[in-house]
């Protein structure tokens, strides 16, 4: 009943793929669980050392040996820190005065080398690769399709689509508005790629041949229908599986998106110097009155490391990059198999209500 063009290429059971949330919650046994129980899992693997990810890939394999995939953030240029880093960075030692840390130092390295990390990849044949922040160049989209690993790439825009269907990516995530975590914007202005699901996705699947993946908002198996009918031939999900037993989110992420609403998230650099949907906290609204220009990811992402981890020992959700998307009143706690059993029920029971409004 569910099978479509997106679970032909990946080989899952369901149209399902769970997000690859980078920073913790992708543990090995969240992305086995999905995977065992018929979605497709990813390891979050954007901040991860090369060893760091070879670990997860292995993990994985021990607990399952279905298909699952690896996430990776496609290097963007960005300067030498310079005045502006400097003087955030000084800014910023009134929150590490707060958890007693000692002052920020300018570090030496701001974000792991892509190449190594995908080189990992390769060499254990991960099954899917998913980025996002860019498309791979087309020497290492090469080297990827000779070793036969399907590709997802992210888009915000139309305009993002066509570039990735143009680099022979297999699949495209279409990636809402109400989408938590960072945006995958890399055409033009973060602002203008702030389109909403239910319009971005028709509009993606009018204009491109590649089979589109429905992100953003989905939390149920309404959603789940709503994404076919708009000419998805799956959807995406991350703040669903935020809560799932198995999930290596904070607890004390996990209880302020159960404790939220859709009113309580909003798009903001202050973390990380790039454009992320999260819940407000007093860290998004002080660095509001910050008089100066926030540096680009990932120097600002690097800056506030030790503060978010400090907030993290401290219990402290004030200060923790708490990524959500805006659709947190239906997130559920229970095992990650059990929520993808509990979605195709709900998918299926949907499309039942929908059987009556069949002709005659």
């Amino acid at each position: 009943m569910f099978s479509t063009p997106m679970t032909d290429i990946l080989g899952c059971s369901y149209p399902i793929i769970q997000a690859g949330m980078a920073g913790g919650p992708t543990t090995p046994e969240l992305v086995a669980a999905v995977s065992e129980a018929g979605g497709l899992g990813t390891i979050g693997a954007g901040y991860l050392t090369p060893e760091q990810i070879k670990r997860a890939i292995e993990d994985v394999r021990r607990l399952t040996d279905r298909p699952f995939a690896v996430n990776l953030f496609t290097p963007e240029s960005f300067g030498s820190p310079d005045d502006t880093a400097e003087r955030i960075n000084e800014w910023l030692n009134r929150y590490r005065e707060r958890f007693q840390l000692a002052p920020g130092a300018m570090p030496a390295k701001f974000q792991e080398t892509f190449e190594a990390q995908l080189q990992v990849v390769l060499d254990k044949c991960v099954p899917v690769f998913s980025f996002t922040f860019g498309i791979p160049s087309p020497e290492l989209i090469g080297k990827l399709k000779s070793e036969g690993i399907k590709l997802i790439g992210t888009a915000t825009t139309v305009r993002e689509a066509l570039a990735l269907e143009a680099a022979g990516i297999d699949l495209i995530v279409a990636q809402g508005s109400e989408a938590g975590g960072h945006r995958g914007t890399f055409l033009g202005r973060y602002e203008d790629g702030l389109v909403g699901t239910m319009a971005l996705v028709p509009q993606i699947v009018a204009q491109v041949r590649t089979p589109v993946i429905a992100s953003g908002g989905i939390m149920d198996g309404r959603g789940i229908i709503a994404s076919l009918a708009l000419g998805a031939s799956g959807v995406q999900m991350g703040t669903a599986f935020l809560t799932c037993d198995e999930s290596g989110a904070h607890e004390q992420h996990k209880r302020t998106i159960l404790q939220s609403s859709e009113e309580d998230t909003t798009v903001t650099v202050a973390f990380s110097g790039k454009a992320a949907r999260g819940i407000k906290n007093e860290f998004i609204s002080d660095m509001e009155q910050y008089p100066g220009p926030i540096p680009e990811y990932p120097i600002q992402n690097k800056l506030t490391q030790d503060i978010r981890k400090a907030a993290a020992n401290a219990n402290n959700p004030q200060y923790m990059s708490l990524w959500a998307g805006q659709a947190l009143r239906l997130n559920r706690t229970q095992p990650a198999g059990e929520l993808i059993g509990e979605l195709m029920r709900e998918a299926a029971g949907t499309l039942q209500r929908l059987s009556q409004f069949r002709e005659g």
